[in-house]
């Protein structure tokens, strides 16, 4: 009995976190795909201060989108969560980038982070969720 209420707990905070993520990633790619993300700007100035020569905004940030929904899609399945870790990592990656170089934007003072800031900073909520479905998932 103990190891089946185990089970059920690993389980229950597995899916839990699965379905945060796929939330999270597919709601805010929608809105990408849509032309409707609050996060456009930050993006599209990261954009330009990045890979603007080789790929057009208008281009990019639908593909972003796009991108995000597979990765929230893909933490639905379990056989996928090598490939959704994995593109979660290099996504993660570039939404940190901002706070290195665009500090006017996500800085207000040492330590003080203005709302920009805040809002890429609390994605060390999603890869705590990300590895925790990570490394307690069962590698058969």
């Amino acid at each position: 009995m103990n190891i089946a209420r185990t089970h059920y707990r690993k389980t229950s905070i597995l899916w839990a976190n699965r379905l945060a993520l796929f939330t999270v990633f597919f709601w805010f790619g929608f809105l990408k795909i849509w032309g409707k993300s609050p996060a456009e700007q930050i993006v599209t100035k990261l954009h330009q201060l990045t890979i603007a020569p080789l790929v057009s905004i208008h281009q990019f940030i639908p593909l972003l989108g796009v991108l995000e929904c597979l990765i929230g899609i893909a933490w639905l399945f379990p056989r996928f969560t090598k490939i959704a870790f994995f593109l979660f990592c290099c996504q993660m990656a570039t939404t940190f980038l901002p706070l290195l170089l665009m500090p006017n934007e996500t800085w207000q003072c040492c330590f003080a982070l203005s709302l920009s800031g805040q809002y890429i900073v609390k994605n060390v909520v999603l890869i705590a969720s990300a590895f925790t479905i990570y490394r307690t998932e069962d590698w058969r």
